[in-house]
Formats: C-alpha cells, structure tokens, sequence
C-alpha cells in the first residue's frame, strides 16, 4: 500500500505544524505512530533485558518464528497478528522447555535456539511455497509495512503491550537481580528458572509487536539496538533503561517520518537512525582510547 506514486511524493516543508497536519491527516499514518509508540517502548524494555541477559540470539530465533506465524496466518487467511503473537510465544516456550539442563553454561539452551530457528525457517518457506497470491505479502512480513497497521492492530498492540508491563511489573526486580547474579538469586531463594521461562514468554510478545512494524528481519532495530546503545551510555539500570525507551521511540517515529517523505522502507530508516545512535554512544570510548595510544608514547619519551 502506498500514499501517492515516486512522482507525487508529500515535500518536506520544514514547516512543522503544517507538515504534521498533512502527514496526520491519514488514519494509516496515524494509526503507524501510535503503533509505533506502543512497540517501541515495549521492546525498548524488553530488550534491555533481554541484551542484560545476554539472551538476543533467543531474541533473533523468536523474531524468526514470527515469519512462519504470519506466513501461515496469510495462507489460511486468519489474523495475521494471531499469527505472529501465536507462533512467537509458542517458540518461546519450546526454547525455555528444552533448554533448562544447560542453562548453567547456555550450550544446550543455544543448541535449541539454533535448532528452532532453523525448524522456524523451513516451516516459513513452506507455508511461503504452498501460499499462490501476491508477492506483497511476503515482503511486508519480512521487512514490514507501516501502512498497513489497522486501528484494530493497534488496539491488539496496546492490550499485549499492558499486559507485558504488568507483568514485567510483577517479577522485574527478581528478574534484574537474576539477570545479573543467576547463581547468587537461586541461593536467595529466586525461582531463576520460572523468571527465565516468564521472560521468555514476554520476549516472544514483545518481539511478535515489533515484526509488525519492522518485518521479521529488522526487528533487531528495536529490540537490540536502542537497549545495547543505553547500556554503553550508562551502567545505571533506571536511567539505562529511561534512555533505552527514549532511544527507541525516537528512532520509530524519525523512521517513520523519513519513510513518509521518502520511498524507502521503513525498516531501513528505523535501523538506519538506531545504529547512527549506537555508533555515536562509541564515539568517546573510541575517542579515550586512541588518545591513550596516543599519549602512551609520549609519556615513554618515544621508546616502544
């Protein structure tokens, strides 16, 4: 779906009432910033836990099993966003299931996270391989379609969203402490295993938001990169994970701003400001160490 032909693209007036106005004056693209408000704060702090935890390969397979959700969903013509939600929380699931006798060292749990992205894969290629319509479809899964978001997808983001905070709400703090000293927690008393299964869960509806928005394969444009740059900025959790959502909201609603006056997707523009803001949080590190090399042989009057 697109609002006018490459030769009738809206111009960027540099008057911002005005250019909001028009921009606004479509239900879909208002629908696209209210969509985008929801996911981007939910998988800002999601996946600031998810990088805290070091868990984003589980996060890259569960955005993976939302192509085969929503693939099937297109082929036997039932909402998509049941597609996508279903089959993520159900990957989740299976990862936290089959994982847990190697969750001390993560080799089982990564052997079957590998595997259940690639079983993800196939049963994507299949459902893509038996469905006879339109290539649109497809694109739009793997690589998103602002567009598209319907007031009623919107109203199904913002139930799911509630009800990941509510129970991130619940068992954040146990969480946090279990993310950071596992072993410590589960000596305390923590049920480490029961939060990592929770969490799993809340990951898969957290990731299953943001493939509607990005595609399956750009949901790492919010999910990852906005918590991966907070967390170079500061190792304070509260203003990490504040800096997190800002980062990530920002990034959507300039992508989304970007793809309305542009004919690019909108996945490119959404991970092209995250990283340009990740790249940036490295700057000082990289500035203080090139400038330590630099005075190292200085301070050794020249000597190596």
């Amino acid at each position: 779906m697109q609002l006018a032909s490459d030769a009738a693209l809206p111009v960027f007036s540099w008057n911002l009432l005005n250019d909001f106005q028009d921009m606004w004056s479509y239900l879909s693209m208002v629908n696209a910033f209210r969509a985008g408000a929801i996911v981007s704060v939910v998988c800002a702090v999601v996946g600031w836990f998810m990088v805290l935890r070091r868990q984003t390969f589980a996060g890259h397979t569960l955005s993976v099993a939302a192509f085969p959700g929503a693939s099937l969903a297109t082929l036997a013509g039932f909402s998509l966003s049941l597609g996508y939600f279903g089959f993520c929380v159900a990957a989740a699931l299976v990862v936290a299931a089959l994982g847990r006798k190697g969750r001390e060292s993560g080799a089982e749990e990564s052997a079957v996270t590998g595997t259940v992205q690639a079983f993800a894969l196939a049963c994507g290629y299949l459902f893509i391989s038996l469905y006879k319509g339109l290539l649109e479809g497809p694109t739009a899964m793997l690589f998103g379609d602002f567009l598209g978001i319907t007031t009623g997808q919107v109203v199904i983001l913002a139930v799911v969203g509630a009800a990941v905070f509510a129970v991130l709400a619940v068992i954040g703090r146990p969480l946090l402490f279990a993310s950071v000293d596992p072993q410590v927690a589960a000596g305390r008393g923590v049920p480490v295993r029961l939060l990592s299964t929770l969490f799993l869960v809340l990951l898969g509806a957290a990731t299953a938001e943001a493939s509607q928005i990005t595609g399956t394969l750009l949901v790492f444009a919010l999910m990852v990169i906005p918590a991966a740059t907070a967390q170079q900025l500061t190792a304070r959790p509260a203003l990490s994970l504040t800096l997190s959502v800002l980062l990530g909201l920002a990034a959507c609603w300039a992508g989304l701003i970007a793809a309305y006056y542009q004919p690019y997707p909108l996945g490119f523009f959404v991970t092209a400001f995250a990283f340009a803001g990740y790249v940036l949080a490295h700057l000082p590190r990289l500035g203080r160490e090139v400038l330590g090399r630099v005075r190292t042989p200085i301070a050794t009057g020249g000597v190596a």
